[in-house]
């Protein structure tokens, strides 16, 4: 299974809280702007998608797929928890 990682930059508060709710759903946030994780081949164009409606020319997103034998050369320094956000829930 591809491993992804998807690092932004977006100037925007509002666009990068749905980039950042977008991402929660597929992937483990290992730091404020970067998501990675396991993904199965056929939801990478479907996240891709979902990011492409949300980013405007002025944000950056790099999206790195990498193969089984890069996944195992992953270093981490320093603080390895995945970061934990909580996220709003809203009942109506």
């Amino acid at each position: 299974m591809p491993y992804l990682v998807i690092a932004y930059d977006v100037p925007d508060n509002l666009r990068r809280l749905r980039l950042a709710r977008i991402l929660w759903g597929a992937l483990d946030r290992v730091q404020k702007s970067v998501f990675e994780g396991e993904v199965e081949e056929g939801r990478i164009a479907r996240i891709e998608e979902r990011i492409r409606r949300v980013v405007r020319p002025e944000d950056s997103v790099r999206i790195y797929i990498l193969c089984a034998a890069c996944q195992r050369r992953i270093r981490g320094i320093g603080q390895g928890a995945s970061v934990r956000e909580p996220v709003d829930f809203w009942v109506v």
